[in-house]
């Protein structure tokens, strides 16, 4: 089964570890990371930095755009009050095909904020609990959708070609 998981941790560091960790259990076979990016959002800066890491090197530019239009409708756009929100909700008419909820968008604009970061992965064939028992002591909260098949196929469809 293929998922989009968000990572989310209380320190601007957290998620760069936490996807150190991810590497190291894909190395140990727990998991299969197709792609992943790294939030972080340093104390006092206006707006977070982004990290595509392009693990797929067959279809990088089609995920360097899913996490360009993802994280970039997240995070990087000037958007305020209201304003914000029609933002998620034009961002949300692009991710619902892949299986990302308008929901689940609010709740990831919400939580990572000044003084977090965030692990954003698309992964297959894992033991989700053994990964996330890698990552105690990270102080991290995970926000996980589970993909379908026809999900999955929409998502390297739009964006893995």
């Amino acid at each position: 089964m293929t998922m989009f998981t968000v990572w989310k941790f209380d320190s601007p560091e957290g998620a760069a570890e936490a996807a150190s960790i991810l590497k190291s259990a894909a190395s140990d076979g727990l998991i299969t990371v197709v792609d992943h990016a790294v939030v972080s959002w340093p104390v006092g800066q206006a707006r977070p930095t982004t990290k595509h890491a392009h693990d797929d090197e067959l279809r990088g530019s089609g995920w360097g755009a899913f996490w360009g239009l993802l994280l970039g409708g997240l995070f990087l756009l000037p958007v305020v009050g209201a304003a914000a929100g029609a933002a998620v909700g034009a961002l949300a008419k692009h991710t619902e095909a892949v299986g990302i909820s308008r929901t689940q968008l609010e709740t990831i604009r919400e939580q990572v904020t000044s003084g977090t970061s965030a692990l954003f992965a698309v992964t297959q064939d894992g033991d989700t609990d053994r990964v996330g028992e890698r990552f105690n002591g990270l102080h991290g909260t995970l926000i996980a959708t589970n993909l379908t098949d026809a999900e999955r196929s929409t998502l390297l469809e739009t964006f893995g070609s």
